[in-house]
């Protein structure tokens, strides 16, 4: 049994745990305000908000209901636009706004760019815009862009977002904008009847069949099986605490499995780490879609554009993996048990072939880790697609060097005859995508840019190496030339982003 409050009641369903909450809204609840649309997590219309019991407060995070198993439902306030509308029939602030804008045109998209837009009202203040790397009127339009128009009416939604912005709508988090409600008096108790609800699931705990198929996010299993998913029993651990963490472990740092994309964004061991998170992130699908994306399913989906893949490859990050095993408890049920790490796989060396990875079957990926960086690190991610956001890269890569603190060791004798030198590379690791039918780490780049000087003559030389270790071919999304144009351009943007003061002048320091 599946027990989760909907709107303002509480639900308990017995139907399939892979039926997605979508179906389950608009077919057994009768409420057609979410949208049936593209059914694969880009158009928005279908935006709902999920919200999770978490240090005694409730967080809501916008989520496409089209890609959301029942399962992930379980234990959490599940909200449609008919629980945000007020009771006197009178509108919302953010419907307010979308009336006072024009930002409706036929009406089909309205509801999804609502639910997003007080999904970000109904959050406190985000740290990036605290720290300056978003506008408050620009994070209020980034929550939107999982929703598509297809009226072209974006100007309007913009003016709408705008006006909530300034001041911030949530007015610190406190469900308060223009002197009214965000959402209804009623979400005020969903704090004490989750944790009712929670207490209630802790005594009847699901059971955890051995060996059948993964489910967590549901982002790309819903999208390439839906029909499969929705009837077959599967083991989903979106929610799953132990698998859920990213932690700082003094040499590493680890993430879970189940960590989607906004953990990551929102992580302060992360941010603490990245200084341009956020503008790599925001590169990386959708809102709703980042609330969703696990980084384990982002990994064993093998895809050659995979952008978190090409993010943690240039880390040179190992995944943890674990075996399943089938156990008996005290009721008689074989359950698969999660057991401690049996080994530990490189990432660089996960991929074998298009779709083919160094896991057995009954192994499951249960975390991420790549080694603490310290001294003079440098990061960055590049990715070219159709459009900027919401789209698979043509082609994607990402680098991280370590230089060294004062230049390389020179021998004391020589002191007094070197004069200031450039900065030189200790370690350095490449990756790409969307240029060979696996995720690639550039072994062979990455081995030459080790001890060398920044300067044109390395970057050339680099990037004919490069274009040597990488096979595209020519598809939908660009020719083979273009592709390797493309990452040759992306690749000398590393160093202008990482090393030029001016982003118009050479690289020559």
């Amino acid at each position: 049994m599946i027990q989760f409050i909907l709107n303002n009641h509480d639900i308990s369903t017995d139907l399939p745990s892979g039926s997605t909450v979508l179906d389950f809204v608009r077919y057994r609840q009768n409420l057609k305000g979410t949208k049936i649309g593209c059914r694969e997590g880009d158009c928005g219309a279908c935006t709902i908000l999920v919200g999770e019991l978490g240090d005694e407060k409730v967080r809501y995070r916008s989520m496409t209901s089209c890609l959301i198993p029942l399962a992930n439902a379980a234990g959490k306030h599940i909200i449609t636009i008919e629980g945000i509308n007020p009771e006197d029939g009178s509108l919302t602030p953010v419907q307010q706004a979308f009336v006072d804008e024009s930002g409706t045109q036929c009406g089909f998209c309205t509801v999804g760019f609502v639910m997003s837009l007080t999904g970000h009202c109904l959050e406190s203040v985000s740290p990036h815009v605290s720290k300056g790397s978003v506008s408050p009127a620009g994070a209020a339009i980034s929550a939107m862009d999982g929703n598509i128009c297809r009226c072209t009416g974006y100007k309007s939604i913009e003016r709408a977002a705008r006006l909530l912005s300034e001041p911030p709508a949530s007015a610190g988090g406190q469900n308060v904008a223009n002197g009214s409600r965000i959402v209804p008096e009623y979400f005020d108790d969903i704090c004490s009847r989750l944790s009712q609800l929670a207490k209630r699931l802790r005594l009847d705990q699901p059971i955890t069949r051995a060996f059948l198929p993964i489910v967590a996010g549901g982002t790309d299993a819903y999208v390439q099986k839906p029909e499969f998913f929705a009837e077959v029993e599967a083991t989903h651990l979106f929610y799953n605490d132990e698998l859920r963490s990213v932690r700082d472990l003094g040499d590493y740092i680890e993430i879970g499995a189940s960590a989607t994309v906004t953990d990551l964004l929102e992580s302060p061991v992360m941010n603490a780490i990245f200084p341009d998170l956020y503008k790599h992130l925001k590169l990386v699908s959708s809102t709703p879609i980042r609330n969703m994306a696990t980084i384990a399913g982002n990994l064993v989906n093998a895809s050659p554009i995979g952008d978190m893949t090409v993010w943690f490859l240039a880390l040179d990050a190992s995944i943890l993996v674990s075996g399943r095993s089938a156990s008996v408890n005290e009721r008689g049920d074989r359950t698969a048990n999660i057991p401690d790490v049996v080994r530990e796989i490189p990432l660089a060396d996960f991929y074998l072939g298009y779709k083919r990875l160094a896991k057995t079957d009954d192994e499951i990926v249960t975390a991420i880790r790549f080694k603490q960086p310290f001294g003079d690190f440098r990061f960055n991610f590049e990715k070219v697609c159709k459009r900027t956001y919401l789209d698979i890269a043509s082609v994607n890569t990402a680098i991280s060097l370590k230089l060294y603190d004062a230049g390389p060791p020179v021998p004391a004798v020589l002191l007094s005859e070197v004069e200031a030198t450039k900065p030189r590379i200790q370690t350095a690791h490449v990756s790409a995508g969307g240029v060979s039918p696996i995720p690639l780490y550039l072994r062979k780049t990455s081995a030459f840019l080790m001890d060398k000087e920044i300067s044109e003559e390395t970057i050339n030389l680099a990037a004919e190496i490069m274009q040597d270790e990488i096979s595209p071919i020519s598809d939908v999304r660009g020719s083979e030339d273009y592709k390797r144009l493309l990452l040759g351009q992306l690749f000398r943007a590393h160093f202008v982003e990482l090393f030029a003061t001016d982003p118009t002048e050479e690289i020559s320091l």
